[in-house]
């Protein structure tokens, strides 16, 4: 089981900083975690890992099951024996992929019938499939199984689909055996009556923390920043609020400013093997040709393990499409998403994080967006 509690507010901007205690680390909140969708964050080695990441990392229900099966994974002590990581984990529960994989999967009440995304062979995943897979692999953190809707649908449509994820989250949280944490999801769209609606009823049932998902799905910035503020007050205060799916810069600045304290994403990682860098200046897009001559760093204001190579060296191997500029891109943009975290937990403590944004925003080329 794991411990959360709220050390300070910022007397600024609200924003919390707090400690979560899991069986596997103590962690200072807020902060960011490394996806590791198939036991494995891209490119790197657990090692690398350790220097990128806060200790916690996350990895995905749906692809383990697929390959190469829990029981597999199981074998090995779960994940954290699987890929030789001694540090904390969280699983999400296959939710998303009913979002991800909607021209492939049938929604029941029941549970999710798949057809599996390369083979066609047909997959069925329940709430409670969800909680026995998520106990095989063995995270200190698990999610209860939801459907991760559009944000755009109906409200008929939206309605039932937070009724059915109450419903599933309270027959995931009865088919739980073991003592690992399970959080329940906050879904409703972009509808306010139905998040709240939402969270009032998975607060009821007392789940040792709470997920927001459903944002960072297509709909703009603008409209995620004023649901997680909606939500904010809602949420109970002492227990962690997650945001699933975000990992831009400006996005967990905005959204630790409107109460949340963990965060995941692929995009630092996707990013990075597309070229784009996130550094304490801004996006960098290492493709572009103005790099071919610059022995400039990366980033100056960053000092990691890949400091020495030069944008000039990154740009040529990204041209030769050799594996090694992807790699020195993923611990570039996840040790300064690791930075980022420090410094606004830093401003927390010093009751400064407004001040801290305004310096953000003028200091690099991280887009604002007005609220």
């Amino acid at each position: 089981m794991i411990k959360f509690e709220v050390l300070h507010t910022c007397k600024q901007s609200g924003a919390r900083l707090g400690r979560l205690t899991t069986p596997h680390g103590v962690f200072e909140t807020p902060f960011f975690m490394p996806v590791g969708t198939l036991a494995t964050v891209k490119t790197l080695t657990p090692e690398e890992i350790k220097e990128v990441s806060e200790g916690l990392i996350l990895a995905n229900t749906y692809h383990l099951w697929q390959q190469p099966g829990e029981d597999i994974v199981k074998m090995h002590g779960g994940i954290r024996g699987f890929m030789e990581w001694d540090g904390a984990l969280l699983t999400d529960s296959g939710g998303f992929q009913v979002f991800s994989l909607a021209k492939i999967r049938d929604i029941k009440e029941e549970g999710v019938h798949f057809k599996h995304h390369k083979s066609g062979a047909p997959l069925f995943l329940s709430p409670e499939e969800a909680i026995r897979i998520q106990e095989d692999l063995g995270a200190d953190i698990i999610m209860s199984f939801d459907e991760c809707p559009p944000p755009y649908e109906s409200y008929e449509y939206m309605k039932q689909s937070v009724d059915r994820t109450i419903r599933w989250a309270k027959r995931g949280q009865n088919a739980l055996k073991t003592d690992q944490a399970l959080f329940g999801i906050v879904q409703g769209g972009l509808n306010k009556e139905l998040r709240a609606y939402c969270a009032e009823e998975l607060i009821k049932m007392d789940f040792p923390g709470y997920s927001i998902g459903g944002l960072s799905v297509g709909e703009t910035k603008q409209e995620m920043y004023e649901m997680t503020k909606f939500l904010n007050p809602i949420m109970p205060f002492n227990k962690p609020r997650y945001l699933m799916g975000v990992g831009a810069p400006e996005d967990l600045l905005e959204n630790v400013i409107n109460g949340i304290d963990m965060f995941d994403c692929v995009l630092p990682t996707r990013n990075a093997r597309h070229g784009t860098a996130f550094t304490t200046k801004g996006k960098v897009t290492v493709k572009n040709q103005i790099y071919e001559k610059s022995f400039e760093p990366l980033d100056l204001g960053l000092q990691t393990s890949i400091s020495k190579y030069s944008r000039s060296y990154i740009r040529h191997l990204f041209k030769a499409e050799e594996i090694l500029g992807m790699r020195i891109l993923t611990i570039q943009n996840l040790a300064y998403l690791k930075h980022l975290m420090q410094e606004i937990r830093q401003a927390i403590k010093e009751d400064r994080l407004l001040d801290f944004k305004k310096e953000f925003y003028e200091n690099t080329n991280y887009k604002q967006v007005d609220v």
